[in-house]
């Protein structure tokens, strides 16, 4: 880490302005596949199916269903894995080799703690680890013998041993699912071909040799975490430690050690506070013109960093629910001013937290009639509501629509 004379300042104008052109928002910087989208923001939240879907279409020029669909399930360029924070996120498949050492390990590590624990607790086994590890090597077993995999349900009637219910030191219960996420942190498993319905996928469990033939091996955690924090200082850039720190789920040694590696600069925001940059990424980005946009939950734009001010000014507490997690988002020039729902027909509406002028609203209106129209009557239902969003549907039959109809969409393509 290093600076040469003044400390570079980098205004919130700017930080709106790249966001634009990195994230692919903007008109002129949209992207041609699900690929791009995904190497454009590093990562793509999957903790809801719909949110990989509507990411895309927000930032490709042409999203097609089917497009995405390829890239998951057929090409198989997209790939689901656990990592950041306990979190579904969708790589591209290259990026795999420092996912699994770094990000993931740790959340297998602590995952692996905190079951083993609770086996003990539950008396279930008097060594968890030992449990783990059994129940491990008969899940491989039986997924080495069913190439094209299996579902959770399969796999729990194929082995009794993780058919168990345990009481978790949180409070929740715990059974086979668990353990199979478990061991897709590991790298063991992976999420394939979806049995289920879009928004209620029921995805098939195989072995990750299965599913992907031509991964380079991993690399070192130290390696993994590095890379990993170079993609975001392209994506994400500038952003605090503490940003940083917050989005990969690690510790300030770690990212202190990565930054340091890539020679980040820091920078001066208008808050005051340090941001950073790598060292050949210090010029502003083009000018990228009026554009709005309309996200999903969890988008990984509103995701992106811990530090919001500057995209969310005042709404933060109508954006996002309780837990901390984003709703839909309405985005103008780089700024989360509102957000969107769907009426019982389907139909997107939206709710802005301020005025704007006419031909903002106008512009607002007609990407929201773009969405719905790409939609075609498909509700996509959500567990992440925001206040701006309960305000925004009509007398609450949009917001129960979002609520109470998820699985409308079927197989990863609606009628």
């Amino acid at each position: 880490m290093w600076n040469d004379g003044p400390m570079h300042h980098v205004t919130d104008d700017e930080r709106r302005a790249r966001l634009a052109v990195r994230h692919a928002l903007a008109p002129r910087s949209r992207v041609d596949s699900p690929e791009a989208v995904t190497r454009a923001m590093t990562a793509l939240h999957a903790t809801e199916p719909a949110t990989v879907y509507l990411s895309c279409r927000a930032r490709m020029t042409s999203p097609t269903l089917a497009d995405i669909d390829r890239a998951l399930y057929e090409d198989r360029h997209l790939v689901k894995q656990l990592a950041m924070r306990r979190t579904l996120f969708v790589f591209e498949r290259e990026l795999l080799p420092a996912v699994w050492p770094s990000a993931s390990a740790r959340v297998a590590g602590t995952e692996r703690a905190r079951m083993s624990g609770d086996l003990v607790r539950a008396g279930i086994a008097r060594d968890g680890v030992g449990w783990l590890e059994e129940a491990r090597a008969e899940v491989l077993a039986l997924l080495a013998e069913v190439p094209e995999g299996l579902t959770a349900a399969d796999v729990r009637r194929a082995v009794p041993r993780i058919d168990v219910k345990v009481a978790g030191t949180a409070g929740e219960t715990w059974s086979a699912p668990r353990v199979l996420t478990y061991l897709g942190a590991t790298a063991d498993i992976v999420r394939g071909l979806s049995t289920g319905r879009f928004l209620a996928p029921r995805p098939r469990w195989t072995l990750t040799r299965h599913w992907l033939d031509d991964v380079p091996a991993p690399r070192s955690a130290q390696a993994g975490y590095r890379e990993l924090v170079r993609r975001w200082l392209y994506s994400f850039g500038p952003g605090t430690e503490d940003d940083i720190v917050w989005w990969l789920g690690a510790t300030k040694k770690v990212v202190r050690a990565a930054l340091g590696e890539l020679e980040a600069v820091a920078v001066r925001l208008d808050d005051g506070a340090t941001g950073w940059l790598l060292p050949d990424d210090l010029a502003e980005v083009p000018d990228p013109g009026a554009w709005v946009a309309l996200l999903p939950v969890l988008d990984p734009t509103v995701m992106g960093w811990r530090g919001r001010d500057f995209y969310l000014g005042p709404h933060r507490d109508q954006l996002f629910d309780r837990r901390g997690n984003a709703g839909t988002t309405v985005w103008v020039n780089g700024r989360a001013i509102g957000s969107w729902v769907q009426d019982t027909a389907g139909t997107v509406r939206v709710d802005l937290l301020e005025p704007v002028p006419v031909s903002t609203r106008r512009a607002v209106e007609e990407e929201a009639e773009r969405l719905t129209a790409w939609l075609d009557g498909v509700r996509v239902g959500t567990g992440y509501v925001s206040p701006s969003m309960r305000r925004g549907s009509e007398a609450g039959q949009g917001l129960s629509s979002m609520i109470l109809d998820r699985g409308s969409w079927s197989g990863g393509t609606p009628p």
